[in-house]
């Protein structure tokens, strides 16, 4: 089993950025694809982005791409989200998650950790 702990969120205004970590331990963090998922208030949880395990392959959801970048430093057993010209709806919690291979997968039903969650607040 893996623990992800989440940091980086706050409250930011609109056209900020901000850096989202997620360090994970328990496993060895880089046989695994990672991911950051999002969720505002009322709606389902949605990803944003994926990475493979090497890091050489990404994959973004259309509200994800261009503004957001993921990264991962295996070394670090680290994996980020960079978030510029944030915009209000992008207020919400931000989760990181671990798949359970090492490939780019979009269903969430194949990511099985997740961590607490960071909060990101987008003011006007």
């Amino acid at each position: 089993q893996v623990q992800l702990v989440e940091s980086g969120g706050g409250l930011v205004q609109a056209g900020d950025s901000l850096r989202l970590s997620c360090a994970a331990s328990g496993r060895t963090f880089s046989s695994y694809a990672m991911a950051w998922f999002r969720q505002a208030p009322g709606k389902e949880r949605r990803l944003l982005a994926t990475i493979s395990r090497s890091g050489g392959s990404t994959y973004y959801a259309d509200s994800a791409t261009g503004r957001f970048t993921i990264s991962r430093d295996n070394a670090k057993n680290t994996v980020y989200l960079r978030m510029n010209s944030l915009k209000p709806e992008d207020t919400a919690d931000y989760y990181c998650a671990s798949s359970n291979s090492g490939y780019l997968n979009t269903d969430i039903k194949y990511f099985s950790s997740w961590g607490q969650g960071t909060r990101v607040t987008v003011s006007s």
